[in-house]
C-alpha cells in the first residue's frame, strides 16, 4: 500500500499538448489496441438532468472507435495543479466517472448523475466553485490517469457546480498526454525490448522497459571487467524515471560499484510487482527468461546467479523479496524496504483468512484505518476502496487483487471483499495463499532454504505509514521458527519515508558490496 520511496522527478514525463487531428488520431489508434477489449456500454447522449457534463472532442472522427474510462476530476478553484493529475491519497478532490465504448469523436460523451463518484454520487457534491478539467483515457498498459500517453485531456475551466440545478458544462479534450523522451546520460541508459510471453498473453505488443545505471569509468560495451548487478524495483506509481535520483541522493547512494538497474513495474493495473498472475501475465517468467538475459547480454554485467542482487522498496519491497522466494536459484540476495504485506494475516493490520473478517469495520465496529501520520489514523480503508474503485483500474487496491486474485467470470480480477459491505469472500482468500509470502516460506522451507541460505534481508519502520510492520513481524517470528538464518528487522520509530536515510543507505552498500565482492575490483571491494 504505498507511493515511491521517491516520486517520479518532473522531467520524468512531459505534459505538452499534441494538436492537429493526424497526430493526436494516430496516437489515438494506438493507443485503442491496449482498450479494444473492454465492453462496458453507457448511454452516449442522455437528456441533462440536474448537474451534467457534456464533453466533446472538436478534431473530427478517430480512425478506430475507442473504448476506455470517462473522468471529470475537480480541483478547488485556486489549485495550482492542473485537475488531471489527480487524485491525491491524502488529499483526494471529488472527481466522477464512467465508462464507455465504441466513440468515434463526432458525439460528444456524457457524464451525468448515474455516474461513479468520489467521495460520493454527483448528487452529493458541496456546492462550490471548482476548477473542472475532462480526461479520456484508453491507455490500457498504465495505471495513470491524466498523464498516461495516449490518454486525452482539455483545458481547465472554472465553473460553479451545484448537482441541485439543472446545468450542463460543456468540457473539450483536446490535447493527448506522452511521455518525454528519454534522457540518456554517460551513466544512464534506456532499455527496452519486446516480450514475446507478456505479448502472446495480452495479445498485443508489451515491451520491457528499465534504465540501467552504469558506475563511475564503466560504459556501455566496455572491455573492461563485468560488473554484478542490482535489480531495483521502485514503489506504486514509480518506474524505471527513478534512476536519475540515485545519482543524487544520500538515501539511495547504495551498491554504486554494481550495475543497478532501475525496473519498470507500471502496468494497466496498477503494480505487477513481477508476478505471474492471472490477470497480468507471467511477470516473474518473463524478467527472468527474457529481459535480465537480455540485458546482460547488452551490459558489462555478470551473468552469474549470485551476482543478481535484489531491491526494492514498498511495493517493490514486496516485489524483490517474492522474485527471491519464487526463484531462489536465480537471484544471489533481496534486500527489501518496507514491504506490502508480506503475511496476509496481517494485511494492513487484517487478517483475510480470518471467519467473518470486514475490510471496512474492525470486530468492535471501528472503522479500519489503512493510513496514518505518526500515530493519527488519515486514511480509512471505506473511502480509499470508494476512491479506488472510481479510478476504475489501476488503484492501490485493485492492484493487489489483479495479482492475488483469479480471474472472474467477466473477465475482471476477483473482487476479495464486497465494495458495499467490506464483506471479505473466503474463497478469494483462500486464492490469495499462493502469494502469501511467509506461507509459501512456510510451506516450501524444506526446498527453498538451501536455496535462500543468507539471502533474505529485510527491514521495516516500526511506525510504517501504512501499517506493513505488523506482516513483517509475523514473517520474523516465522523465520525465526523455521531456523532461517534471514534479517528481518524492524526499526523502532520509522515511517515508511523515513526509514531510509544516509546511514541505511551506508550498511545496505557494505552489504551487498561484502555479497558479491568476488566480482569487484580490488579498492571496492575492500
Amino acid at each position: 500500500m504505498n507511493r515511491p520511496l521517491l516520486a517520479p522527478p518532473a522531467t520524468g514525463l512531459i505534459r505538452r499538448t499534441m494538436t492537429g487531428l493526424l497526430a493526436l488520431g494516430l496516437l489515438l489508434a494506438r493507443a485503442q489496441a491496449a482498450s479494444a477489449a473492454w465492453a462496458a456500454d453507457a448511454p452516449q447522449a442522455p437528456a441533462p438532468s440536474g448537474l451534467t457534463f457534456r464533453i466533446a472532442w472538436k478534431g473530427g472522427p478517430f480512425p478506430k472507435p475507442l473504448s476506455g474510462r470517462l473522468y471529470v476530476m475537480t480541483a478547488e478553484d485556486d489549485a495550482r495543479q492542473a485537475p488531471r493529475f489527480g487524485p491525491n491519497w491524502f488529499r483526494p478532490e471529488p472527481f466522477f466517472a464512467r465508462d464507455f465504448t465504441n466513440w468515434n469523436g463526432e458525439t460528444p460523451l456524457v457524464l451525468d448523475g448515474n455516474c461513479d463518484g468520489f467521495p460520493g454520487p454527483l448528487a452529493e457534491l458541496k456546492p462550490a466553485r471548482y476548477q473542472v478539467q475532462a480526461v479520456v483515457r484508453v491507455n490500457r498498459d498504465t495505471h495513470k490517469i491524466g498523464d498516461g500517453a495516449g490518454n486525452v485531456y482539455g483545458p481547465v475551466v472554472t465553473a460553479d457546480l451545484d448537482p441541485k440545478r439543472d446545468a450542463v458544462v460543456a468540457l473539450t479534450v483536446d490535447s493527448a498526454a506522452i511521455d518525454r523522451p528519454f534522457q540518456e546520460t554517460s551513466r544512464v541508459k534506456l532499455v527496452e525490448t519486446p516480450s514475446p510471453l507478456l505479448s502472446a498473453f495480452h495479445k498485443r505488443p508489451i515491451k520491457h522497459r528499465a534504465a540501467v545505471i552504469l558506475p563511475k569509468g564503466v560504459e556501455k560495451g566496455s572491455a573492461g571487467p563485468k560488473r554484478p548487478a542490482l535489480y531495483i524495483i521502485p514503489g506504486f506509481g514509480g518506474d524505471h524515471t527513478m534512476a536519475f535520483g540515485f545519482l543524487g541522493s544520500p538515501r539511495l547512494a547504495y551498491a554504486n560499484e554494481l550495475v543497478r538497474i532501475v525496473l519498470d513495474p507500471d502496468c494497466g493495473t496498477g503494480h505487477h510487482v513481477f508476478a505471474d498472475s492471472a490477470n497480468n501475465g507471467p511477470r516473474g517468467q518473463a524478467l527472468v527468461e527474457e529481459f535480465i538475459p537480455y540485458i546482460e547480454k547488452t551490459f558489462p554485467i555478470v551473468a552469474d546467479p549470485r551476482a543478481r542482487l535484489l531491491n526494492g522498496h514498498s511495493s517493490g519491497g514486496w516485489s524483490s523479496l517474492w522474485l527471491q522466494v519464487a526463484h531462489p536459484g536465480f537471484f544471489g540476495g533481496v534486500w527489501s524496504t518496507a514491504p506490502d504485506p508480506v503475511d496476509f494475516r496481517d494485511f494492513q493490520r487484517i487478517n483475510i483468512y480470518a471467519p467473518g473478517e470486514n475490510m471496512f469495520r474492525d470486530r468492535a465496529g471501528e472503522r479500519r484505518p489503512i493510513a496514518r501520520r505518526g500515530g493519527t489514523p488519515m486514511l480509512f480503508f471505506e473511502p480509499f476502496s470508494r476512491m479506488d474503485d472510481v479510478i476504475g483500474w489501476g488503484g492501490q487496491l485493485g492492484s493487489f487483487e489483479a495479482v492475488f486474485s483469479p480471474r472472474g467470470a467477466d473477465g475482471t480480477p476477483r473482487k476479495l471483499w464486497d465494495r458495499g459491505t467490506g464483506r471479505i469472500d473466503p474463497e478469494t482468500a483462500k486464492s490469495w495463499e499462493a502469494y502469501d509470502i511467509r506461507l509459501v516460506l512456510e510451506r516450501d522451507w524444506a526446498v527453498l532454504e538451501p536455496q535462500l541460505r543468507g539471502k533474505l534481508h529485510v527491514i521495516t519502520g516500526g511506525l510504517d505509514t501504512f501499517y506493513l510492520e505488523g506482516a513483517v513481524g509475523l514473517l520474523q517470528k516465522s523465520l525465526a521458527k523455521l531456523g532461517s538464518d534471514a534479517q528481518i528487522e524492524i526499526v523502532p520509530g520509522r515511517d515508511h519515508g523515513s526509514l531510509l536515510d544516509a546511514e541505511l543507505a551506508r550498511r545496505l552498500d557494505a552489504e551487498m558490496t561484502a555479497r558479491v565482492k568476488e566480482w569487484l575490483p580490488p579498492s571496492q571491494a575492500e
